[in-house]
């Protein structure tokens, strides 16, 4: 029954992450951009609503450590925080080095490279840790390929206003 009570727990602490990560993506979704104002800030004012809303569960499930898989965490923790502050600097290295970190974290043959050091950290962590890792990871990685989505969709929107100004001043 504890392992149970500890998988439900695990389980609402996914779930809470999957909300929050919706709630975000509909806020920055290209969709809002095509509606009213007035239903844009109906929708943000719902959306910050139900963000705060979410963010008042606490769900925690402590993971026991010894010291090596504590040291093991905050390092590979160190690493990913080291990739993510660096984030807006080099959009595209960035994004190469999550993927090699996640390659790291998964027993399927990645596309790319695997970043070895990082491997050897994260085995150095505690199962339950590793899991976590990984999902941040493919969280991260979502959400890079979402604002790249975005960003593609927007530099396409200027460069079609771009040539309809143009078509229009011949």
């Amino acid at each position: 029954r504890v392992e149970a009570f500890r998988d439900a727990a695990s389980a609402m602490e996914q779930e809470k992450e999957i909300l929050l990560e919706m709630i975000h993506n509909i806020q920055n979704s290209q969709d809002m951009r095509h509606i009213s104002e007035g239903e844009r800030e109906e929708l943000n004012l719902t959306a910050n609503r139900l963000m705060g809303r979410t963010l008042t569960v606490e769900v925690s499930v402590e993971t026991i450590r010894n010291a090596q898989q504590q040291e093991s965490l905050l390092h590979a923790t160190k690493m990913i925080d080291e990739i993510v502050n660096k984030l807006l600097d080099d959009l595209e290295d960035a994004k190469i080095r999550l993927m090699s970190l996640y390659g790291a974290c998964t027993s399927d043959v990645p596309a790319g490279p695997i970043d070895q050091k990082f491997q050897s950290v994260v085995i150095g962590c505690a199962i339950e840790d590793q899991k976590k890792i990984k999902r941040r990871l493919e969280t991260l990685l979502r959400n890079l390929e979402n604002s790249e989505k975005s960003i593609t969709l927007l530099e396409h929107q200027k460069s079609s206003v771009r040539q309809s100004c143009n078509n229009k001043q011949d």
